[in-house]
């Protein structure tokens, strides 16, 4: 009998391939069930997830506002910037009241990047100026003049520097500070609802052994993410990696849901998404 197959979307990305690692390489048990590992960028998840076409997914926290009556979420595989965040950078360093009337470049309206931008600021998307680019790309709008300022994630973060860029404002330190210190949230794993409760909890088992595993033999785990590092060294992929793959991974515990309480909850205070939510976790 074949194994049931379920579709797993996570990005390209080195600290998603390094979550990963064990189930691609089918080092744990997969208990009867089968995962076709679909590579896209976190944007294209969130679109997709709001149309429920994956049964798991990667997805920005912001995106769960728009997707929880069709998924749950996993109690493992978050991206947590705890003290380090998004980061808006430029030419020159801006304070928050230029930023403002600046062109800013950003890695999609459904990332949780850009849903701390607008709490920063504390203006909704319609009050500003920006333009949505591939995270990819952003340092080359910035070099090109087709935008001012540049809002980063994923490895951008560690290597801004490199494009003379400078640093105007690292949201993970903003949230920090304006939030006793929490991590800010900005990515998940969720399952699709239509499963029932018990398949829902053993893919959230299968998955949390899968970064387990990674965490337990580092190094092998982040020589298979170097596959997916854009530009970068072992070294460099394997900080990368410690940013956004540690214990906030492994469970985001109550430190790491009330955080996500507290995003959510304010974007929907300030008018960012249309109804408060409620946190449906697998296993809660």
């Amino acid at each position: 009998m074949d194994k049931p197959i379920l579709t797993l979307g996570h990005s390209p990305d080195p600290d998603d391939a390094f979550m990963f690692y064990a189930l691609a390489h089918e080092l744990i048990p997969s208990h009867g069930f089968k995962f076709q590992h679909i590579l896209q960028d976190i944007q294209t998840l969130n679109e997709r997830a709001t149309r429920g076409e994956l049964d798991i997914s990667a997805i920005s926290i912001h995106a769960y506002a728009y997707v929880s009556d069709q998924y749950a979420l996993l109690p493992s595989g978050a991206s947590m910037g705890d003290g380090y965040g998004p980061m808006l950078v430029a030419k020159e360093a801006f304070s928050k009241q230029e930023i403002a009337q600046k062109k800013i470049a950003i890695p999609g309206t459904m990332t949780s990047a850009f849903l701390a931008l607008q709490l920063w600021l504390n203006r909704p998307a319609a009050a500003f100026n920006y333009v949505v680019v591939p995270f990819d790309q952003i340092f080359h709008a910035i070099r090109s003049g087709e935008a001012e300022v540049g809002l980063i994630i994923h490895e951008g973060q560690l290597t801004y520097k490199n494009e003379g860029l400078r640093l105007c404002e690292d949201l993970g330190v903003w949230w920090g500070r304006e939030n006793e210190g929490l991590p800010l949230p900005l990515g998940g794993n969720v399952v699709h609802k239509r499963f029932e409760a018990r398949v829902r909890a053993k893919i959230a088992e299968i998955l949390a052994a899968s970064i387990e595993y990674s965490l337990s033999h580092r190094a092998e785990a982040v020589q298979y993410a170097l596959r997916f590092a854009r530009d970068m060294g072992v070294e460099l992929a394997d900080q990368f990696v410690g940013m956004y793959v540690n214990h906030w991974t492994v469970d985001y515990g109550e430190k790491g849901r009330e955080s996500i309480r507290r995003f959510l909850t304010r974007a929907y205070e300030s008018g960012l998404i249309a109804h408060r939510q409620e946190l449906e976790f697998v296993g809660s």
